[in-house]
């Protein structure tokens, strides 16, 4: 089912498109921090098509100028491909990120939000978060704080929705709650047929599997459908504590991950 030789080639047309970019990237980087999201988008997007993904999705996502946290599940670095190829906006990662070979780098240059997870970290962390909301940028948070089997979506950690707790400045510079979109995300289909569960350990990447063998698996099989779906964005005051508003959207990312791998198509209200 693998093919050794279609994963080798894509890995090398990934490498040699992603050469080709860094250069313009540093320079766009430099001259204007507001342009890079739009400049990863658009690399994200010629990945997607250099590795045989599809996107489909369902939705909308809340872009108006003023920064949003998105909230999706989280089963595979997949995942940041998928989103970075949809939303303008930075990603939140655990510490360790910014270490790995290749990944790190380019995680370190797109402007990342590196996160400290151990105790005692949390007040540090959310202010960076703030610093990044202050700058009128939107971020992208994994709150199951890991990754899964992509069956199934893990509790969402209460702590990092305390950036919600306060006031943003919208584009208009008035003060506003921050929005909070939940984002549901499942890989359904190979090749146009439905994917069974067996198959998704391929594209999830959890427990103590090893990128370069998982990469070569997610990259050697067909082409793969990945379903979107963009939930109604919300705000703590809509529920009373960040407690709430996690469970409200762990719920809403679940019903809709579950919804997407069993075919329906129906969005929640």
């Amino acid at each position: 089912m693998i093919s050794q030789p279609v994963a080798i080639l894509r890995f090398a047309v990934f490498v040699l498109w992603t050469v080709l970019l860094l250069g313009p990237f540093l320079a766009v980087r430099l001259l204007s921090r507001r342009m890079v999201p739009a400049y990863t988008r658009f690399y994200w997007r010629v990945v997607l098509g250099i590795i045989g993904y599809r996107v489909e999705v369902r939705g909308e996502p809340l872009i108006d100028g003023s920064p949003v946290l998105f909230v999706p599940n989280h089963a595979s670095y997949l995942d940041i491909i998928v989103l970075g190829s949809l939303l303008p906006a930075y990603f939140v990662a655990k510490s360790e990120v910014a270490g790995w070979a290749g990944f790190g780098f380019l995680a370190r240059i797109s402007h990342t939000v590196f996160i400290d997870r151990r105790p005692g970290a949390t007040a540090r962390e959310k202010n960076g978060l703030l610093e990044r909301f202050d700058r009128n940028e939107s971020l992208i948070l994994f709150a199951e704080g890991t990754s899964n089997d992509g069956n199934q979506v893990l509790p969402f950690k209460s702590a990092f929705f305390s950036v919600a707790e306060g006031e943003i400045r919208g584009a208009d510079g008035m003060p506003r709650a921050l929005p909070v979109q939940p984002i549901s995300i499942a890989y359904t289909k190979l090749d146009g047929l439905p994917m069974s569960r067996a198959f998704r350990p391929f594209f999830a990447w959890y427990g103590d599997m090893t990128l370069a063998g998982h990469l070569l698996g997610a990259l050697g099989v067909g082409r793969i459908t990945v379903e979107v779906e963009f939930h109604r964005p919300v705000t703590v005051a809509e529920f009373g504590s960040r407690k709430a508003l996690a469970s409200h959207c762990h719920k809403q990312v679940s019903h809709g991950l579950t919804r997407l791998l069993a075919g329906r198509r129906v969005l929640d209200s």
